[in-house]
């Protein structure tokens, strides 16, 4: 069995900024289900103050958020929207006005009515379709576009994408195995776009790491599939072809030929999907000589928004790396205190993109296009989702921690950095 080095979870404390009053308007194409700001902002700690007077509307900068407010995708722009709008009250800035248009009767459509009512900065949208759609509208405006899509081929121009990469998840974990003596890697990649680019990174970052890729297989999510590909990763048929052996009876008859295999050809294996289906991927490769414990599973970012997989007892092990949680559990005590729901995993675009504008907000002069070179900072942002920041190409670069599933709990075996190096 090969072990890796569990170093426990350390919970860092992290403290709001002081909640003071500001405003979150609403513009959709069609009314929401539910409106974006629910009930008083939080009580303020400490001796009480005067609210300042809020800044008129004509000495603002305005920004557009745009998110699936009705229709199935409408809790998760929902806990954008409300997350962006606890960024507003902690960081107290007015500076800033910002308005949030509904995506689903049509992207289009919204970023249209954005840019009519004087939006100069889009935040969102959340679907890769939408993005391209929005993209269309204002690019002819030379207004930027803050994308929570994970798609990177959507990058590029003004549009950027905040949304969590699986290469930058794969090389993290791959680096770290690596750096532990691990040489050897194979992966199992879904079929689809997703896949393909979790295989192109797979190869690139055991490259990087001086490592040895022995096999890529691609499946379809089908039960028969999947063992198939279970079977041509692991090189069932080339490691017991001839490997035979026979045991003779006291009565001189031949029992029954049974397969002897040869080792397996990888130390670890990434499965570039959810956690769910990769544990229906275990019973296949113990079946084919990779029991629990032989070798090391490697997940992707996906894993981190699952829950119960630090329950999955197959899983024990596993490696994968994510954007530290520790300011989202304290941001979702906050939310569940206020809005009374436990929000999306995806919360932290809302939040995190408000506290990116806030800290360029005394750079952008009142009526001028927003700075859009300084997206690029190299030393990046610091947010709910740790440290980040934006490539030439506009893909959001994350510190990223590398976790373990252990058994019940997942724990850090190498920490996120704080901050990007000069």
């Amino acid at each position: 069995m090969l072990h890796m080095p569990i170093l426990k979870r350390r919970h860092r404390g992290w403290q709001a900024a002081p909640v003071i009053g500001a405003t979150l308007f609403v513009a959709a194409c069609a009314t929401p289900q539910r409106p974006a700001v629910l009930g008083p902002p939080p009580a303020a700690t400490g001796p009480a103050t005067t609210a300042p007077t809020p800044l008129p509307e004509a000495q603002q900068n305005r920004v557009a958020l745009l998110v699936p407010l009705t229709g199935a995708n409408a809790p998760v722009g929902q806990s954008i929207a409300n997350a962006a709008n606890m960024a507003l009250l902690d960081v107290g800035d007015q500076r800033v006005n910002l308005r949030v248009y509904d995506t689903t009767p049509g992207a289009a459509a919204a970023a249209g009515r954005a840019l009519a009512e004087g939006a100069t900065l889009v935040l969102g949208p959340l679907l890769a379709g939408d993005v391209r759609a929005v993209a269309a509208v204002t690019q002819a405006r030379g207004v930027p576009v803050i994308s929570f899509s994970n798609d990177s081929s959507l990058a590029g121009g003004d549009v950027f994408v905040l949304g969590f990469q699986p290469s930058q998840s794969i090389a993290r974990t791959i680096a770290y195995a690596g750096s532990r003596g691990i040489q050897r890697f194979a992966a199992l990649v879904p079929a689809g776009v997703y896949g393909q680019r979790a295989q192109t990174a797979f190869v690139r970052a055991v490259d990087a790491a001086g490592g040895r890729s022995t096999a890529v297989a691609s499946y379809a999510r089908d039960p028969a599939k999947m063992i198939a590909a279970a079977r041509a990763v692991t090189a069932y048929d080339a490691r017991t072809k001839g490997k035979t052996t026979a045991t003779i009876r006291p009565d001189g008859s031949v029992a029954q030929v049974k397969a002897t295999a040869a080792p397996l050809p990888f130390q670890a294996l990434l499965i570039a999907d959810s956690g769910s289906v990769a544990g229906q991927f275990i019973p296949a490769l113990a079946k084919f000589g990779a029991p629990p414990g032989s070798v090391i599973l490697v997940g992707t970012e996906l894993w981190n928004n699952e829950p119960g997989i630090a329950r999955a007892a197959a899983l024990r092990g596993a490696l994968f790396s994510a954007v530290p949680d520790d300011r989202f559990v304290k941001l979702t005590q906050r939310y569940r205190a206020k809005y009374g729901s436990t929000p999306s995993r995806l919360a932290s675009f809302g939040y995190d993109s408000v506290l990116l504008v806030n800290s360029i907000a005394g750079n952008w002069a009142l009526g001028t296009p927003f700075p859009r070179a300084l997206l690029t900072a190299r030393e990046g942002f610091a947010g709910i989702d740790g440290a980040f920041r934006f490539t030439p190409g506009g893909i959001a670069e994350r510190g990223l921690e590398v976790q373990q599933i252990g058994n019940g709990v997942i724990t850090t075996v190498s920490p996120a950095p704080r901050s990007f190096g000069s």
